[in-house]
């Protein structure tokens, strides 16, 4: 099955548009990372439209996590995914995607970057334990 990031053929009334044009190829898309929590951290290097390149973080241990009361950064090893509010079904099978919220040692922390773009696991603290 593709993944089309294309135009969804569709007015904003509903109803459907008549296409110009076939699909192109770089139109395609790909399947999300769904990045999860491992024993070792995972990355995968893939090259993107114009030959640039994007770093998917697949496993992660550790967060680079901001702590704005002290105004510094420390790495902490992630121990739980708390909370996704992107998708229910990511809260349910622990994915780290931006916006979840997890806890670490410090507490619990917001996820700021975007792992499956960036290939690294940044956060900001959000309640001290």
């Amino acid at each position: 099955m593709a993944y089309y990031q294309g135009n969804d053929l569709r007015k904003p009334s509903g109803g459907r548009k008549r296409p110009h044009r076939k699909k192109r190829k770089y139109e395609l898309g790909r399947p999300p990372t769904l990045t999860k929590l491992g024993s070792r951290e995972e990355r995968k290097i893939i090259r993107v439209r114009g030959g640039n390149y994007k770093v998917r973080l697949r496993r992660a241990i550790y967060i680079n996590l901001v702590i704005p009361e002290e105004k510094r950064v420390q790495k902490v090893r992630v121990l739980a995914v708390i909370e996704n509010p992107a998708n229910p079904d990511y809260s349910r099978s622990g994915v780290i995607t931006r916006g979840a919220l997890v806890r670490t040692e410090l507490g619990v922390a917001r996820v700021t970057s975007r792992p499956g773009q960036d290939g690294v696991l940044n956060g900001i603290l959000i309640k001290r334990e």
